[in-house]
């Protein structure tokens, strides 16, 4: 009977152990779940701090552009002395976050012709990110945009070799067409958002 017992017990105290690693197991398990939920949830906070920070980043390298250039509504100009050809100029605005200026209406033609006089010393003319190369006549922004405001000073007939838009100081702000290879200054913008 001692013998009997002992096995009971003996019986009991293994069911009693297999339930207890049965009950850790589940738990570990629900606990590794929690863990995996919560780096989850980590890495998406971590991912949106990142972004919030390059957001900054961004808005305080606009901001630097603004005090070096001008602001104009809601862009930026930005002017650069070196003379390039219409694809390094329209490349490096590109590499600076920006594209070549873009007048949209007379009110940014005139602001822009004013920076361009008072930024870009002794120079005449620079390039605008407007060109006609992809379609004889049609000229589109640097963006492949269609163009709805104009100011040419002549109708544009450079035919093939003539592609690339300037804007010319001595006939107050009007644009001409010019071969794209030509060195000129450059005005880069900045769309603040």
């Amino acid at each position: 009977m001692a013998q009997a017992g002992l096995l009971i017990c003996l019986f009991i105290t293994i069911l009693l152990l297999d339930l207890t690693c049965t009950q850790s197991a589940k738990l570990k398990t629900r606990k590794d779940r929690r863990t995996k939920e919560k780096d989850g949830d980590l890495k998406t906070q971590i991912d949106k701090l990142w972004r919030e920070v390059n957001s900054l980043k961004e808005m305080q390298a606009l901001q630097t552009v603004c005090l070096r250039g001008t602001k104009i509504h809601k862009k930026c100009y930005l002017s650069f002395e070196e003379t390039k050809h219409f694809h390094e100029a329209n490349e490096d605005c590109i590499a600076k976050g920006g594209t070549l200026a873009i007048p949209r209406d007379a009110e940014e033609n005139n602001a822009l012709r004013d920076y361009g006089k008072k930024s870009l010393h002794g120079s005449g003319e620079f390039w605008l990110g407007i060109n006609d190369m992809v379609n004889e006549g049609k000229f589109v922004d640097v963006n492949g945009v269609a163009i709805t405001y104009f100011n040419w000073e002549r109708p544009p007939n450079g035919g093939k070799r003539k592609n690339c838009a300037l804007l010319n100081q001595a006939s107050q702000g009007k644009w001409v067409d010019e071969v794209c290879r030509s060195l000129k200054k450059y005005i880069c913008e900045f769309i603040i958002p």
